[in-house]
């Protein structure tokens, strides 16, 4: 049974122009026992007292087998929006209302899949952070190999960017590409693709026997990579989804 809990923010930064990490703890100074693709619910009102919530990916980096003490989510600005004004607005020290974990978009690490294939856009890559200890595990085996194909309009939308190329440059068996859907970048890279996520899904050659697929983001991205990867001949039950909806 998830827990309700007050959060208190400790920190936080611009992702990028529309993007804010924030950096929670509990108020109660419990820890947050969460998997890796879990997410949290925060709960709130509406100007005319209406109880509402969103759903916010845990992007704390962890492997899932102890509870962490740092609680970060990634918040996308809607114009306009009420979670925008709570979360946008949220200064240091001031608190939140929330309940979780929820979800199982969690990765299979005992699946006999040798190649995990992650598509993301948006802040729909947070969970596939929270993950990276559990790929590292997968990949001390040798015999596993993980793709994030991450979509954005430019470079400055690719969320956790960095984080993601330093870990394929210690991981050979990582490979990350940013998809780059409307502007290069200033200073383009071999890792680099055009155009849109599941429009590069072709290069990598999907296939049932070897392939396991993760979707999160945007739902338009979901549903075409989702038909996509159908026909390349992956059964349904081999891409999990987890659909990102921007809520006012």
């Amino acid at each position: 049974m998830a827990d309700h809990f007050t959060l208190r923010l400790v920190d936080s930064f611009m992702l990028a122009p529309t993007v804010r990490h924030l950096v929670f703890e509990r108020v109660d100074g419990l820890p947050l026992a969460f998997m890796p693709g879990q997410f949290l619910q925060v709960h709130f009102h509406y100007d005319d007292g209406t109880a509402t919530k969103r759903s916010y990916s845990v992007g704390t980096v962890g492997d899932g087998s102890s509870p962490v003490q740092r609680i970060e989510i990634a918040v996308s600005y809607v114009d306009g929006g009420a979670a925008t004004k709570l979360l946008g607005d949220l200064q240091y020290g001031e608190t939140i209302e929330a309940s979780g974990p929820y979800g199982r978009f969690c990765l299979q690490e005992i699946d006999s899949h040798a190649r995990y294939l992650l598509l993301a856009t948006g802040t729909g890559v947070t969970p596939y952070r929270a993950m990276l200890p559990q790929i590292q595990k997968l990949l001390a085996a040798g015999d596993r190999e993980v793709v994030l194909l991450y979509g954005a309009r430019n470079e400055t939308e690719l969320l956790y960017g960095e984080e993601f190329e330093a870990f394929a440059q210690a991981h050979p068996g990582f490979t990350y590409h940013g998809c780059l859907s409307r502007q290069p970048r200033a200073v383009p890279r071999s890792s680099d693709r055009s155009g849109h996520v599941q429009n590069v899904l072709a290069e990598l050659q999907p296939s049932a026997e070897r392939d396991i697929a993760y979707l999160c983001g945007n739902p338009n991205m979901v549903d075409a990579a989702f038909a996509a990867l159908k026909d390349f001949g992956l059964p349904v039950p081999q891409i999990r989804r987890e659909k990102y909806i921007s809520s006012r």
